[in-house]
């Protein structure tokens, strides 16, 4: 597993716990139909931080429930790269913070970092989906998305019935339906899309003037862009 607090990869270890109560919802007597909740705890070995998740077992110790982490809370999900804006960088935080407890809440703000990530680069359209066909249209070879990120970035339009439900500026929070999976996917597009837009041509802008500077100091022109 992965450690959500250093996101160092480790063997699970986890320890599965009752909640100490004599009676109520927490514990229930051997056989018993009654669901009760049980959680689990694994500790990190290298920052010897705590996870923590809980479900619900029948008396049988059928599990009815998934777990469900609760702390920390949020998706275990990178930093944001620094060359992020921070009105993009705030709503990807937050889509990452609720997905553990809301898939749609998290999926719109994905949607919402999506649009916002268009428009900063000029693809604006009066929906959506219509936006992602102007990105997925680029004809500047320097611009245009690569063929595994075309696909991925067209997937998301199926998720939720996403074709069903254009998204305008005044709609892209709304709430549809989708999948736990179709909300991490939006979140992996999203990361996709701050390497393309804003880590890689910061890198190579980076890298120009880096070799600028060799060719100032031997008395030779920039480069070419």
């Amino acid at each position: 597993m992965q450690c959500p607090h250093c996101r160092i990869h480790f063997h699970e270890n986890w320890v599965e716990n009752y909640f100490e109560r004599s009676q109520g919802p927490f514990t229930s007597p051997l056989g018993a139909s009654q669901p009760y909740w049980i959680y689990q705890s694994a500790i990190c070995p290298n920052c010897k931080d705590v996870t923590i998740q809980i479900a619900k077992k029948f008396g049988n110790g059928n599990q009815c429930q998934p777990w469900r982490q609760i702390y920390p809370i949020g998706a275990n999900r990178g930093p944001v790269p620094p060359e992020v804006p921070k009105h993009i960088s705030d709503d990807y935080i937050e889509a990452c913070s609720v997905l553990p407890l809301s898939a749609k809440a998290s999926a719109a703000l994905s949607r919402r970092c999506l649009q916002n990530m268009l428009h900063d680069n000029g693809y604006k359209s009066n929906d959506l989906a219509k936006e992602i066909d102007l990105l997925l249209g680029e004809a500047d070879p320097k611009k245009a998305l690569s063929h595994k990120l075309r696909e991925t970035v067209d997937s998301i339009r199926n998720f939720g019935n996403f074709s069903a439900h254009p998204i305008n500026d005044k709609t892209t929070l709304q709430i549809i339906d989708v999948e736990p999976h179709e909300a991490e996917w939006c979140l992996e597009t999203v990361e996709e899309l701050f390497e393309h837009f804003y880590v890689g041509p910061a890198a190579a802008k980076a890298k120009k003037a880096a070799l600028d500077a060799k060719l100032k100091a031997v008395g030779k022109p920039p480069s070419k862009s």
